[in-house]
């Protein structure tokens, strides 16, 4: 496994209605897809910045993914994601290297890719997610 990109930025909001007033309105920045991720209860909205992306992660219900990020600690960054090849490798390396998976097997992810989250006690406070596959 190897990555030599950020893929995107995650950024946990109630409403994106309300943010892309500042990516869309203010800085001009393209909305490049909207996707529906029922079974995490996610609504993700794709906003390009040059070669990599936010991500704005709007819960669908009071049990989606980020619903409990936003009950403790409120909107803002989520996640960093490194985009990687071989991330069937990435449960092994991880352990061998200190580090947690979240799931013992990478996840469907948005536009078609696989993912697999790392335990942030173990990034130093960061969540880590690793993407493979291109949008």
């Amino acid at each position: 496994m190897h990555t030599n990109r950020i893929d995107h930025i995650g950024i946990a909001v109630r409403d994106a209605s309300e943010k892309l007033r500042l990516y869309k309105d203010f800085l001009g920045l393209e909305v490049t897809e909207i996707e529906e991720l029922p079974e995490r209860g996610l609504r993700v909205y794709f906003i390009k910045v040059g070669d990599t992306r936010i991500e704005l992660l709007e819960p669908m219900n009071e049990n989606s993914e980020v619903s409990g990020f936003l009950e403790k600690k409120g909107e803002g960054i989520h996640h960093i994601a490194f985009n990687v090849h071989g991330i069937d490798e990435a449960v092994k390396l991880a352990k061998e290297n200190g580090l947690q998976p979240l799931s013992e097997e990478p996840k469907k992810g948005a536009g078609g890719t696989r993912v697999l989250f790392l335990h942030p006690k173990t990034t130093g406070g960061v969540l880590v997610e690793l993407v493979e596959g291109e949008h």
